[in-house]
C-alpha cells in the first residue's frame, strides 16, 4: 500500500503549475486527490476541468474558496452571496463536496457586527448549497488575520456558526497552520468530531520568524513547530476519515520545479503524518 490514499494536494501548494499540470503531475505520483482554487478552474474552464479530473480518476476533495461575507454596505453583500452561489455551483459541477469559506475581515471597529453577518450569510446560503450537495466549510483563520480577511479564529467560533444547520449543509475546516495553536485544541476536535462537522482537515506548519509576506509564510511540513502527526491522531480519533489535504502558501516553493516539490511535499507527508 502506498499510504498515499487519504493525501489531497490543494493547487496553492504549486500554485506554478496549471490545473492541467497539476493534474497529470498527481496522477503520475498516485496522489487520489486534488484541491483547486477557483481561479485555475476558471482559467481552463468549468466544464472542461471536471472532464479532466474525473478523466484522470482524481477525486476533488474541495473547491477554495467562497466566503468574504462582512462588508456593510447592501450592494457589496449582494454581490458576495451572488459569487459565493456562483462558487457553490461551480463545487457540485466538478463534484466536490466541499466548498471551504473564508468569513472576510472588517470595514470599520465593529467586529461583533461583522461576525453576525457571516452568520446571516450562512442562512441564505446553506440550503442552496444543500440542494446542491456541498457542504460549507467554515475555515478559522489565525487571529493575526482578523482584521482583513477573517473575522472568525477559533474552532469554537466556527462550531457555533455552523451548529444551527444540518452537518451536511455546513462543517469546519481543521487547518493545522490556523488552529494549532489554541489551548483548547483536543476538546474542540472532539467536539466537532462528535458533531459530524470536520468537512474537512488541512495541513501545513508553523514557522518563525514569520516571512516579511505573511499570507506566503506557511511552512512546509516538519520545517516548523505544528506537532502535525498528533493532530492528525485526533481528528482521526473524533470519527473524521476524510482527506488530509496539503495547503501550503510559500513564496519559495513557488520559485522551485513543480515536480520537485510534489515529490517533497510526498515524503514530508510519510514523514510527518503517515
Amino acid at each position: 500500500m502506498s499510504n498515499l490514499q487519504r493525501l489531497s494536494i490543494n493547487s496553492e501548494t504549486i500554485k506554478q503549475w496549471s490545473l492541467e499540470e497539476l493534474v497529470a503531475g498527481c496522477v503520475d505520483a498516485g496522489v487520489p486527490g486534488i484541491a483547486p482554487w477557483r481561479e485555475p478552474v476558471a482559467t481552463y474552464g468549468l466544464a472542461k476541468a471536471a472532464r479532466l479530473i474525473h478523466n484522470a480518476g482524481l477525486t476533488v476533495t474541495s473547491l477554495c474558496r467562497g466566503g468574504f461575507y462582512t462588508a456593510r454596505e447592501p450592494a457589496e453583500r449582494k454581490q458576495a452571496l451572488d459569487d459565493n452561489r456562483r462558487a457553490i455551483d461551480e463545487a457540485a459541477e466538478l463534484n466536490s463536496p466541499v466548498l471551504v469559506l473564508v468569513s472576510g475581515g472588517l470595514d470599520d471597529r465593529d467586529l461583533k457586527g461583522a461576525r453576525g453577518r457571516v452568520a446571516d450569510a450562512l442562512a441564505e446560503l446553506a440550503p442552496y448549497a444543500g440542494e446542491r450537495r456541498v457542504t460549507l466549510a467554515i475555515e478559522p483563520l489565525h487571529p493575526m488575520f482578523c482584521s482583513d480577511r477573517c473575522v472568525v479564529s477559533t474552532l469554537k467560533q466556527a462550531f457555533d456558526l455552523a451548529e444551527p444547520f444540518p452537518k451536511e449543509q455546513v462543517g469546519v475546516v481543521v487547518d493545522t497552520y490556523h488552529c494549532w495553536w489554541e489551548p483548547d485544541l483536543d476538546d474542540q476536535i472532539a467536539r466537532l468530531g462528535a458533531a459530524g462537522r470536520i468537512a474537512l482537515f488541512q495541513v501545513a506548519d508553523w514557522i518563525t520568524p514569520l516571512p516579511e509576506g505573511v499570507l506566503l509564510g506557511r511552512g512546509q511540513l516538519g520545517d516548523g513547530h505544528v506537532p502535525l502527526r498528533d493532530i492528525r491522531h485526533q481528528v482521526d480519533a473524533s470519527g473524521y476519515q476524510g482527506p488530509v489535504e496539503v495547503e501550503i502558501f510559500n513564496a519559495d516553493l513557488r520559485k522551485r520545479n513543480g515536480a520537485e516539490v510534489l515529490a517533497e511535499v510526498i515524503r514530508r507527508y510519510r514523514d510527518h503524518l503517515v
